[in-house]
């Protein structure tokens, strides 16, 4: 009897244990909903703020945050949730990459495809590199710690990641649109190299170095490059196919919106099941959904997915950007610093002039030989805009944490020295480029670059999904995706067509590229013109009138 009493008392004490734990996870998930929601009201009020944007908002109400709860609990804790790769790779970053795909103007960005691909690509690697070369020169006479040089070329990954999140909220891809789809293309390319990098790192054997290993290397690099993108496009096509052929709005919409979501977030498990990049393989399949998949559906879901995956990716980013603030203030971590403070600050400061350095090492460069190949005057990369592309990509966030965290910590935490003030110098270049280059940028813009107001009727890309920031009932709106009607495919006239033909010959790669998707392309996966008519089907309202129909009722 005793033992039973005994036995039940623990068992008691283990559930009200748990019951304790549980309601601690619930009062963090409150508070933290609550500051989600402070920073999307404070963010609003500041919209027009010159020095303010979204990003910097969340960081510095995650700060404040994080000075209270410190506070409260008397400096043993900072933070309301445990910062977890899982988390960050798996669940917050995959919507913003998406919807990043989604959103793009298409034209801007395969018009400018090489040099985006010179500076997310060639530029992450000479980046990398440099700082690389930096860090085992200069950090490590610092004697923080015993680091091999596994550990130096992983610094080296991590610090050239810039922060895509960050700067698509500095840059307005309708007042420059060249800059934005250089900066942006640039971030995006940027991030998936530095997590395949990081990744070929890690899993290669740096004991035994030789020419052999390098060309294995780099050959194992660019098989993860090609295969994450075609990947990526082969989701984005089945998802395209399997709608136009079911018409799954014929009975409900619900059904092929949420077989859009599936298929999106498909694309990203399956490149992490094959050990690929997600990042690259969802930002693709993002384009090619915009393409095709998303003019298969009907007009209310074309609605209802161009909203709910650009509040999806705001939501990531606030979240992602509110956590960064409260975990840089983790006493775990800056209990190891606190008897070496100018130690930290001193390889906080190397890491910040090796990665403004890495960036000018192949921005001004690659620019030269980008505007090399460019004839046209007003398609080359003037200096103003190189410095521009320069300064806006100096910021480092959310990849640069999860990386280093993966290389550093076990679990969120450590136990060495070294291993920490490589975390808190990490946290430290992030929040001090985040907060100073981000609170910078706009007003650097606009001394730069004062009349860079676009004109958007030549330029705006007819087949994507615009962006959330458009009104939805604007008639001014540049969505003119119902333009062409179906089974015609003929552009309507714009006024600066003929300015347009004369400065950009039509035997192109885009020319090229246009004829074989009409030809090929569109008839199999839809798109834009290309879906037939069936009654009951998406384009049941389809007819030579669509265009004015449609624009008398918005």
């Amino acid at each position: 009897m005793t033992m039973l009493a005994s036995h039940f008392s623990s068992l008691t004490s283990k559930m009200l244990s748990v019951s304790t734990s549980d309601h601690a996870s619930v009062v963090s998930l409150n508070l933290f909903v609550a500051l989600l929601c402070a920073c999307i009201v404070i963010g609003h009020l500041l919209e027009e703020n010159r020095w303010m944007n979204e990003s910097i908002t969340a960081l510095l109400i995650g700060l404040c945050t994080g000075v209270v709860i410190l506070l409260i609990t008397r400096g043993k804790n900072s933070h309301l949730l445990v910062f977890s790769e899982d988390l960050f790779f798996i669940y917050l970053l995959p919507p913003i990459i998406f919807n990043a795909g989604f959103q793009v103007k298409k034209k801007q960005f395969f018009r400018n495809f090489v040099t985006i691909m010179l500076f997310g690509a060639i530029g992450t690697l000479i980046s990398c590199t440099i700082i690389s070369l930096g860090v085992i020169q200069f950090v490590k006479k610092l004697d923080i710690g015993t680091f091999d040089l596994g550990d130096f070329l992983a610094i080296g990954a991590i610090f050239a990641a810039t922060d895509s999140v960050c700067t698509l909220q500095v840059l307005n891809q309708d007042e420059t649109p060249l800059l934005y789809s250089l900066v942006f293309g640039e971030g995006v390319v940027n991030d998936a190299t530095s997590v395949v990098l990081f990744n070929a790192i890690q899993s290669f054997d740096l004991t035994h170095l030789n020419h052999e290993a390098a060309f294995l290397f780099l050959g194992n690099f660019l098989y993860l490059f090609f295969l994450s993108t075609l990947l990526g496009v082969a989701t984005g096509l089945i998802s395209a196919y399997v709608i136009k052929k079911l018409y799954f709005g014929r009975h409900s919409t619900d059904r092929e919106v949420a077989l859009m979501m599936l298929m999106a977030y498909l694309s990203y498990m399956l490149a992490e099941l094959f050990a690929l990049s997600g990042i690259l393989t969802v930002f693709f399949c993002g384009i090619v959904m915009s393409h095709y998949t998303w003019h298969n559906v009907t007009e209310s879901s074309r609605i209802t997915t161009k909203h709910a995956f650009a509040t999806l990716s705001f939501l990531a980013e606030t979240f992602i950007f509110l956590y960064v603030g409260m975990d840089a203030l983790d006493i775990e971590k800056w209990r190891f610093v606190s008897d070496s403070p100018g130690t930290s600050v001193a390889v906080s400061s190397i890491l910040m002039g090796l990665v403004m350095l890495g960036r000018a090492a192949f921005v001004f460069p690659l620019s030269f030989l980008s505007n090399l190949s460019k004839k046209n005057q007003s398609e080359k990369i003037d200096i103003k805009q190189q410095v521009v592309i320069w300064w806006a990509g100096l910021m480092r966030g959310a990849v640069s944490m999860a990386l280093a965290y993966n290389q550093f910590t076990r679990s969120g935490h450590t136990e060495l020295r070294g291993n920490a003030i490589m975390i808190t110098s990490t946290i430290t270049v992030c929040l001090f480029s985040t907060v100073v280059f981000g609170m910078l940028t706009k007003p650097l813009i606009r001394y730069l670059l004062p009349h860079q107001k676009a004109t958007t009727s030549m330029l705006s890309d007819d087949n994507t999904p615009k962006s959330i920031h458009i009104p939805l009932l604007d008639g001014e709106q540049h969505d003119d995706s119902f333009v062409e009607f179906s089974g015609t495919h003929q552009d309507v006239p714009r006024p600066d067509s003929l300015r347009g033909f004369l400065l950009r010959p039509t035997r192109t790669v885009h020319h090229y590229w246009r004829q074989f998707d009409d030809a090929f392309m569109r008839p199999v996966f839809g798109g834009r013109g290309f879906v037939p008519f069936v009654p009951g089907s998406p384009t049941e309202r389809s007819s030579p009138d669509l265009s004015k129909t449609l624009r008398e009722s918005l």
